[in-house]
């Protein structure tokens, strides 16, 4: 089932299948091509935020239960505070369509190596008001990706998405990440 051909039209659900991959073209599409349309950074900063923020909910809501039978959410104890992150996969008895689960994992691993080779490019090309777009679409995508290497007990990945996820690095390059946004922020340094 493996050597399967990557045809969407082999999906158990092909609308799911061709909006989840709609979204994550729109939103590297326009970020690429919209100096095309329009010369406004603004607006294109906020269609592509507009699109990558619809990517990640239906990846992460919709998608996901539907390819691959996996979900994830994250539940704050009201009594201590703590966050909670919640994975569910699918029961054993669940065919998973390998179409279906080969396009999922392929997108939601090569989009955010994707904008990570922009973000590079953006540094080379001293374009840091774009890096700040292509910085959140690497958060974003990185976290479904991490999140959803967790769900899935059976992924190849789920060893490192596991200490990513964990206070291990994650919670490192998190806080190092919150203490100099906040000293930019509120010091003006």
């Amino acid at each position: 089932m493996p050597d399967a051909p990557l045809n969407w039209r082999l999906s158990a659900h092909p609308l799911t299948l061709v909006m989840f991959l709609a979204f994550r073209l729109a939103s590297i599409g326009m970020y690429l091509f919209g100096l095309w349309f329009s010369s406004n950074f603004v607006l294109i900063f906020i269609i592509v935020i507009l699109l990558l923020s619809a990517d990640f909910y239906y990846c992460k809501n919709i998608a996901g239960r539907r390819l691959v039978g996996l979900r994830w959410w994250n539940e704050t104890n009201s009594s201590t505070g703590e966050q909670i992150w919640v994975f569910e996969s699918p029961p054993e008895e669940r065919q998973i369509n390998a179409t279906d689960a080969r396009f999922f994992w392929l997108s939601l691993y090569a989009a955010p190596v994707f904008w990570t080779v922009l973000a590079i490019i953006a540094i080379v090309r001293f374009e840091f008001i774009w890096l700040s777009l292509v910085v959140v679409a690497m958060v974003l995508g990185s976290t479904n990706a991490v999140a959803f290497g967790r769900a899935d007990k059976f992924a190849n990945v789920g060893g490192w998405a596991g200490q990513a996820m964990s206070s291990g690095v994650g919670g490192m390059v998190s806080g190092f990440a919150g203490r100099f946004m906040g000293r930019m922020m509120f010091t003006g340094r």
